[in-house]
């Protein structure tokens, strides 16, 4: 995400979600910090998106919810986002806007150019802003794939044409930055996939992104060569084929569809199943045939998946685990790592230096990727001759002020995250991720400890109840020995006069706490409760 500021008026580009790593124990998604977008609401003129991945629309339905303003999109990225919006109960509220590659709009004092670009997902662009400051190019997701799927070139015209007017400034994606050459074209997967499917005996189970429409095409073509039955499977890729369908960016003969329920009523060699659930997510389709738990699809030796994705960064135990279960199934499945049924949507170096070389900008900046990208991304412009005080290393929050012809960052903002657990979004405090880390890793003690309200004395034995928690030795002993230093301790509160509930509970957690670690090494989450009767 992304806010470009001028004249008082705000354009943002771009509002993604990214997804939590292990130690986010029970977080769903990570969102952006609107924070300082919403307290400059009436400024915010519209949102532009640069293409429908999750990583740059995600976080819309979130931020639209509290900042309703027009959104700007290809005709495919605003069909996904309506998606989103009607799950969110949003689509009525929103004013989605179409935009088309090579049509300048005017928006608040913002002149925006849309200049289509090559991706792993069709409809993709990169934009060029230009005010009386000067003119800012932004690629969005790219690479310089020479024949396409949709025969959708990048538009490396407009970039040189941009070059030649002059570009202040470039902000260009970094993904690949430490890759060398050039990324491997789209229609090198379709050959992979047909020697699959040549080689294929039973049934094939293709998994892909649900937005990678250009590998969905490719499934179906390779699966129409072969005179296969194609049904579809999974939430997010029935919806998303439906609306590429309607929309016209996705061919599917109706004659070759068939519902789940119909795929016993041909041979196996006859029936392709696309679905979603390449990164091993826990509900997916994928994972549920993996584990035998899909009510209408139940692998059998002979079948053939195809997970034609790269795992996301931090999915990628998911994704060996649901591989793992799929070979126990005895099927064959075939995957990046022993066969190439994927290829990057991101440019790789030659491409980066191709953009850098065609834009010839005054300064550079490196965006979309991990550090260590736009470290490479920024050497590979200074290998380039550009100099490097004119290349701006920015990070969350930075705020880059360009003026006088000068480009520099002056401030930083609060830009951190924001997490959404369940229905619940906002900041998730330290302590509540440190208990999940514990309950995860050594469980749970729940003392319940009566006590005379009066004096303190205790009325009844504490009930101790331990959930999650491992001890390889005598539990029943174990226990025992818990229960009788709650006792213990309840006494000495009572002889002490202590009559204070919460300085009880601070006694009891206090000493089972030292006691657990002594003689289990665990620091299993303690939860004391002093019931006064």
């Amino acid at each position: 995400m992304m806010v470009m500021e001028y004249e008082g008026r705000i354009l943002v580009i771009d509002a993604g979600l990214s997804f939590p790593k292990d130690e986010l124990l029970g977080i769903d998604l990570i969102i952006p910090d609107f924070s300082y977008i919403r307290d400059r609401a009436d400024m915010v003129e519209a949102v532009l998106l640069t293409h429908g991945h999750e990583d740059h629309v995600g976080a819309l339905p979130f931020f639209l919810r509290e900042i309703n303003v027009p959104v700007y999109g290809t005709r495919l990225t605003l069909g996904l986002v309506k998606n989103k919006l009607e799950e969110h109960g949003l689509a009525d509220r929103v004013d989605l806007r179409e935009i088309v590659a090579d049509e300048p709009k005017q928006i608040g004092p913002f002149h925006c150019d849309f200049i289509s670009v090559t991706h792993s997902i069709p409809d993709g662009v990169a934009l060029a802003i230009t005010t009386s400051v000067g003119t800012v190019v932004h690629t969005g997701d790219f690479k310089l794939d020479p024949n396409p799927i949709d025969k959708r070139r990048t538009n490396m015209g407009k970039f040189g044409e941009l070059g030649a007017q002059g570009v202040l400034m470039l902000l260009s994606d970094s993904t690949n930055a430490e890759v060398e050459g050039v990324t491997g074209p789209e229609k090198s997967v379709g050959k992979t996939l047909e020697q699959t499917f040549r080689q294929a005996q039973g049934r094939i189970i293709a998994a892909s992104f649900a937005s990678h429409i250009h590998r969905i095409q490719q499934i179906v073509d390779v699966s129409k060569r072969h005179r296969r039955k194609l049904a579809i499977v999974g939430r997010s890729m029935v919806r998303n084929a439906q609306m590429a369908r309607e929309l016209g960016y996705l061919n599917i003969p109706e004659e070759m569809l068939i519902s789940l329920g119909e795929i016993d009523n041909f041979k196996p060699s006859k029936i392709v199943i696309l679905s979603s659930g390449s990164q091993g997510e826990p509900l997916s389709a994928l994972t549920r045939m993996a584990f035998g738990d899909h009510k209408k699809v139940k692998l059998e030796p002979g079948d053939t998946v195809i997970l034609s994705a790269r795992p996301v960064p931090g999915n990628e135990v998911s994704v060996h685990t649901v591989i793992n279960r799929l070979f126990k199934q005895g099927v064959r499945v075939v995957y990046e790592s022993v066969a190439p049924v994927h290829v990057s949507g991101h440019a790789a170096r030659e491409e980066l230096k191709m953009i850098i070389n065609l834009t010839q900008p005054k300064f550079f900046m490196p965006i979309h990727g991990e550090y260590r990208h736009l470290y490479f991304h920024a050497e590979l412009a200074e290998e380039m001759g550009m100099d490097r005080k004119r290349i701006v290393m920015a990070s969350n929050g930075d705020v880059i002020q360009a003026s006088d012809g000068k480009v520099k960052i002056v401030d930083k903002i609060d830009a951190g995250m924001t997490f959404v657990d369940g229905l619940d979004v906002g900041d998730i405090q330290d302590v509540t991720l440190r208990d999940r880390q514990k309950l995860s890793r050594d469980g749970t003690f729940i003392v319940v400890a009566p006590v005379r309200e009066q004096d303190g004395s205790v009325v009844a034995p504490p009930d101790i109840t331990a959930k999650g928690f491992v001890y390889m030795g005598n539990r029943r002993e174990l226990m025992k020995e818990v229960s009788a230093l709650v006792k213990e301790t309840m006494k000495d509160g009572a002889t002490l006069a202590i009559t204070d509930p919460g300085l009880l509970q601070e006694h009891i957690h206090s000493r089972l706490a030292k006691f657990l670690y002594k003689k289990t090494k665990k620091r299993p989450l303690i939860m004391v409760i002093v019931v006064e009767v």
